[in-house]
């Protein structure tokens, strides 16, 4: 089974900063299983942005190498609008391509930070991420 989801920005930089844990899981997860990545420009741009930041100490190679195989598995989509409220203004984009894929599958956004999100059942943690792909394969 395939799961579709946009991946937050804060579960990639966790993947990176403790490798073995479930924000790491998902990543893996999306690169070699089920989670099929969806992500548009302005989402690929912001993943470069935060995780070349000098605090990760990530190298822009390491980078490089990360969202090209990263890129090769997600789908490119474009956003639907939404009219919800945002704290913080980053954070729209994520939910719009989420939306967008959900009008033709059943698509999740996995983020650390749910809070940031309108409560939906489809915004999820990474822990719940898991819970539902384990679940549906027993």
């Amino acid at each position: 089974m395939k799961y579709y989801a946009v991946i937050d920005t804060n579960v990639i930089v966790s993947s990176f900063l403790k490798e073995g844990s479930i924000p790491d899981q998902i990543v893996s997860l999306a690169l070699n299983g089920p989670i099929i990545p969806l992500v548009n420009d302005e989402i690929i741009s912001e993943y470069i942005e935060v995780l070349t930041r000098n605090k990760f100490g990530l190298s822009e190679s390491e980078v490089k190498v990360f969202l090209n195989e990263f890129i090769k598995r997600a789908l490119l989509l474009d956003k639907t609008k939404t009219n919800e409220d945002f704290d913080d203004p980053d954070d729209i984009v994520f939910y719009e391509i989420v939306l967008t894929a959900r009008s033709a599958s059943n698509a999740y956004l996995i983020t650390g930070n749910k809070k940031h999100y309108p409560i939906k059942s489809f915004v999820v943690t990474p822990r719940e991420m898991i819970e539902i792909i384990e679940k549906d394969n027993k």
